[in-house]
């Protein structure tokens, strides 16, 4: 196991140590309203990747490639019950603790490979990685491939091993587009956020079962090779308001 390899493992285990206490520490509170949060979206700069800073009032354009990673099928992970094995946790705690695992998993090879988390989606997370060269397709598509990869070699036997779950599923879409980059809100409750294509699009494109899906626009905008193995296979999805492909 390589040395990244090992510090991921560790840290998703650790996050789902503290998880586990913070769920233990709820327990008996659950017949009431229980908000769990990730993420405190009170900001005082940008997490735009290339727009650190950010005036109120102001917008400004940027180049985008948006990666949208969703955990498949994980409303019925919370209102059914695991029918294969022995779960030792319940539907609520398996939510939760596969939420732990897959944003641990997502800080840490996005933030490997320099691109920003900017939302996390409940059931996944939104990462946005600066495109002003083609050639940085790459990076957002290594980060895919990484997030498919230790998915299955780390993060779905670890949640065998501590709660006998059954595997995860993922969908990655990756889209291409500029977008707005401004603060939306009301008085010092204000957050960054991008808007374009490239998220609607990386959003629609992640409803596949451990597939890495594009965009038309990413398949222009990636750098061509004579040599390249690299496929792109249209998607018969009619549900899609523009063309797909999984990336193979």
């Amino acid at each position: 196991m390589s040395e990244f390899e090992e510090e991921l493992k560790n840290s998703i285990i650790r996050e789902l140590e503290i998880a586990e206490n913070i769920f233990n520490d709820v327990r008996d509170e659950l017949s009431k309203s229980v908000t769990f949060s990730r993420m405190d979206e009170s900001i005082s700069d940008s997490k735009i990747p290339g727009f650190s800073i950010l005036k109120k009032g102001e917008g400004e354009v940027g180049d985008f490639i948006a990666l949208v990673f969703d955990i498949r099928n994980s409303t019925d992970h919370l209102i059914h019950r695991i029918s294969q094995g022995n779960a030792k946790v319940s539907q609520l705690e398996r939510v939760y603790y596969e939420t732990t695992a897959v944003n641990t998993l997502g800080i840490l090879i996005v933030n490997k490979h320099k691109g920003r988390i900017t939302e996390f989606l409940g059931d996944g997370f939104l990462a946005l990685f600066e495109a002003k060269e083609k050639n940085q397709v790459y990076t957002a598509h290594r980060t895919a491939k990484d997030c498919l990869k230790y998915l299955q070699s780390i993060v779905n036997p670890i949640l065998k091993d501590r709660y006998n779950l059954p595997e995860l599923k993922i969908g990655i879409g990756l889209a291409y587009s500029k977008a707005i980059v401004t603060l939306i809100g009301v008085g010092e409750d204000v957050h960054a956020k991008a808007i374009g294509e490239c998220i609607y699009r990386a959003s629609k494109l992640s409803k596949g079962f451990n597939e890495i899906c594009a965009d038309d626009q990413l398949k222009l905008f990636w750098p061509s090779s004579k040599d390249g193995t690299l496929k792109f296979i249209e998607l018969n999805n009619t549900n899609l308001k523009f063309k797909g492909y999984k990336v193979s």
